[in-house]
């Protein structure tokens, strides 16, 4: 087995362009009246966002004409409206026909926006990655963020409850929890120390700091860390995996594919697989890798090393994004890379969509968004 239950100190890697981005989070969220949840240690505002003089309801505030360049996260909801997360610009809704912009100022927590969500009853949820979490129900937004102080829960057994239609958010120390009825924030580290994240320059992060999360097929959750690999929670237990390269830099991405492998991209170590018994570096084995990148931090366009999201189009190929070189795609058995000189719109990939139809939808870190229809990538413009 290749999984590890003892946690193993290491050190993070230097000029990680996602810890940058994700710093310039402010270190607290805009919220109105709150109460104290003493059990999850997360406060809850009862007072929703008011609505200005022109109401979101009507959006003739917020109505955009074009998207913001850098796109962290995408995803389209029940009623086929996309939503574009951007890192500093809040959110766009797209519906074919108008582009509609929310920012803080409409009563987003900030307006980095890292994952989104839809719950069961059509809400939609903006992970902002590090403090806090929105709510939109159409018509106005509420905040929940976490205490400065916040501590494992007195219940933290039933938070940590795995649930059929619950939502897991990525956050600074750990996660948040939405079970249908209350949101939990639960920090990875054994000790509050450990999950903090410093208050004064240059803000580092807890090797236990949340990237990405994951619902596998089994119901078991998986997550990225800044500096401990890839944890895993089947309901009962953690199970760590830090072999490989896989613990040290960042793990930004965790993917699992139409054949129940487990994916994990890794911002300096490249592309893992794991099949429920071995754990490989493909990266590694397929000469891809960067070690100058550990050494010094200097990007190499022509590596696989730096990977910031993995997705599956609809023929079962995998599609990796990298901060540097594009996006490659895997076949089963090669590797071809596509990068600006083949239509893409920036080597920078944040982000990879699905969506209904099963077209690729590629967010980009300096260009937008762009399409690919199975030949070709086009710049999507609303």
């Amino acid at each position: 087995m290749t999984s590890s239950n003892s946690i193993t100190i290491v050190k993070s890697v230097k000029n990680n362009v996602l810890l940058a981005a994700v710093l310039l989070i402010v270190l607290s969220c805009n919220t109105h009246k709150k109460n104290e949840n003493t059990n999850s240690g997360l406060t809850n505002p009862t007072e929703e966002v008011k609505k200005e003089e022109s109401s979101i309801n009507t959006f003739k505030a917020n109505i955009a004409t074009e998207i913001d360049g850098n796109i962290r996260s995408i995803f389209q909801d029940s009623k086929g409206n996309y939503w574009f997360g951007t890192n500093e610009a809040g959110v766009y809704r797209y519906d074919g026909k108008t582009l509609v912009q929310f920012t803080d100022k409409d009563g987003l927590c900030n307006n980095q926006i890292q994952n989104i969500q839809e719950d069961q009853s059509g809400n939609m949820w903006f992970g902002t990655g590090l403090f806090g979490v929105s709510r939109f129900d159409g018509q106005n937004f509420t905040t929940f963020t976490n205490n400065e102080n916040s501590q494992l829960s007195n219940s933290a057994v039933n938070e940590w409850k795995i649930e059929k239609n619950d939502l897991w958010f990525y956050a600074g120390g750990g996660v948040y929890h939405y079970n249908g009825n209350s949101l939990a924030y639960l920090p990875l580290a054994k000790t509050v120390a450990d999950s903090k994240l410093s208050k004064s320059p240059p803000y580092n992060l807890s090797r236990f700091a949340v990237y990405c999360s994951l619902k596998d097929k089994k119901g078991n959750l998986w997550f990225g860390t800044q500096a401990q690999g890839v944890c895993r929670y089947d309901g009962n237990s953690f199970t760590w995996f830090t072999e490989k390269g896989l613990a040290g830099p960042a793990v930004l991405s965790l993917f699992e594919d139409s054949k129940g492998n487990l994916w994990f991209g890794n911002n300096g170590s490249g592309l893992f697989r794991y099949d429920g018994k071995t754990l490989v570096n493909f990266t590694e084995e397929k000469g891809l890798g960067n070690n100058e990148f550990r050494v010094s931090g200097k990007s190499n366009p022509n590596t696989m090393a730096r990977i910031y999201f993995i997705n599956e189009d609809r023929n079962g190929n995998l599609w990796i994004g990298t901060v540097d070189a594009g996006v490659w795609r895997y076949d089963g058995n090669s590797f071809i890379n596509y990068t600006t000189k083949d239509g893409l719109t920036s080597n920078a990939v944040n982000t990879i969509y699905k969506d209904r139809k099963g077209e690729l939808w590629f967010g980009t870190d300096e260009d937008g968004i762009c399409k690919f229809n199975g030949k070709s990538f086009t710049k999507f413009i609303p």
